[in-house]
């Protein structure tokens, strides 16, 4: 557990946001922070555990706006911190950060509380966005990992919009072309369904690669299939 201090801060809104990390692999902890470091002025990390007694001792102490979980640890993992955690302080956010992408370890812990889940590939500047964005109550997932909540929670009323900031980047007929493109369709069929021309479906798939920094039409097929577009 951190010593940092616990003394009052204003609103999230006009500090960074306070962060606990919860992970049994102190190395890794210790490059997190480090990273977080990076985006001092977004984000301050006010703590850290390394199982889950820590854990819950640690975020009653600290409250911090968003805990980043690990999901698996020898001792019961990220679902049984949220489990001991939430009932007492339902405010605090949390944020999954693990080497799993399957499945069933994102629709459990997601059940169990989480507001979102990215895996340990993220880079530092991306994470510091992720944490920022659950504090401000977005749902916030690594882009295929988004498909698994969406599939486990598509009848669930009330639940937070899933955010994905490379996709909204693109407008509504973009996304119609790129489904398309992703089905295989050629340019002069993707214009006959959108019933638009030619040059302009080329124009949406220019504008399609430029903004997803992709490079040719086997690399946006493969993006829009990891984000269920097709």
């Amino acid at each position: 557990m951190s010593d940092q201090d616990t003394e009052g801060t204003p609103e999230t809104g006009s500090r960074p946001v306070r962060v606990f990390l919860v992970d049994d692999h102190a190395l890794f902890r210790t490059g997190v922070r480090a990273e977080l470091d990076h985006a001092a002025d977004t984000v301050r990390v006010v703590g850290e555990a390394g199982s889950v007694d820590e854990a819950v001792a640690g975020i009653a102490h600290y409250r911090p706006d968003v805990v980043l979980l690990d999901v698996h640890m020898p001792d019961g993992g990220g679902a049984e911190v949220l489990r001991r955690v939430r009932p007492n302080q339902p405010e605090v956010v949390f944020l999954a950060l693990s080497v799993s992408d399957a499945a069933e370890d994102v629709i459990a812990v997601i059940r169990a509380g989480a507001r979102g889940y990215v895996t340990k590939t993220i880079s530092g500047r991306e994470l510091a966005e992720a944490v920022c964005r659950v504090a401000e109550g977005d749902a916030v997932f690594s882009p295929r990992l988004a498909g698994f909540v969406l599939d486990a929670f598509a009848d669930r009323p009330g639940a937070a919009p899933i955010r994905d900031p490379e996709l909204d980047l693109l407008t509504p007929r973009e996304r119609d072309v790129l489904r398309l493109l992703a089905r295989g369709y050629a340019y002069k069929e993707i214009a006959s369904e959108l019933f638009i021309s030619v040059k302009t479906v080329e124009t949406h798939v220019s504008s399609v690669l430029r903004k997803t920094q992709l490079s040719n039409r086997y690399e946006l097929s493969r993006w829009a299939s990891d984000r269920r577009l097709v």
